[in-house]
């Protein structure tokens, strides 16, 4: 599990709370904020391997479970999911970020809502560097209609916040004013501790 004293801003754990990390100072961010609720390392990895990998979609239950022991409902008016690559989601069988979206929803009494679709398909971001990930999926998301104004997106993994920083970016193009990241795991860096400023 992912305890505090985190970054205020992107969720890392630091050595006390402070508004930004060194991870995700002087990034502009589109998000408000961003939690998890746990390490992506260990039992964490191999979960998600399964899910995502050999379509074990029934984990979404699971990991819901374990992300509302750990992160607080956020204060939006509907959950959203980061959409999946179409082909990729064909070979998985389903979307891990929308299946723990829709549950995520139910234990948060919230509707789920489709707000964005895929512009491109941008290759894996799997072993690209963090600039790398960034312009991957930079213009990767739209959408096609007004959204609300406080939306909770959710992920499986913040690897480097490329991914949903570019859908939470569509979403405020589209009306969002408040955009908080949900996501299942989370990598961590520098030993487990965010590096202060």
């Amino acid at each position: 599990m992912i305890r505090a004293p985190l970054c205020d801003r992107c969720g890392a754990p630091t050595a006390w709370p402070v508004e930004r990390c060194r991870e995700c100072a002087g990034r502009r961010l589109a998000f408000a904020r961003a939690r998890a609720g746990v390490a992506y390392e260990g039992a964490a990895v191999a979960l998600l391997r399964s899910w995502k990998e050999h379509g074990w979609r029934k984990l979404a239950t699971l990991a819901a479970g374990i992300v509302t022991t750990t992160v607080q409902a956020p204060a939006v008016e509907t959950v959203t999911f980061v959409p999946s690559v179409p082909d990729r989601e064909r070979w998985r069988g389903g979307n891990p970020a929308r299946g723990l979206a829709e549950e995520l929803s139910v234990h948060w009494q919230l509707s789920c809502s489709t707000l964005l679709a895929r512009r491109s398909s941008p290759r894996r971001q799997r072993g690209l560097s963090t600039a790398a990930r960034r312009t991957n999926v930079r213009d990767a998301f739209a959408a096609p209609d007004a959204v609300p104004g406080r939306v909770a997106l959710v992920d499986d993994v913040y690897t480097t916040g490329a991914t949903v920083a570019a859908a939470a970016s569509a979403l405020r193009a589209a009306g969002a004013y408040r955009v908080e990241v949900v996501t299942f795991a989370r990598t961590l860096r520098t030993g487990g501790i965010a590096a202060l400023r």
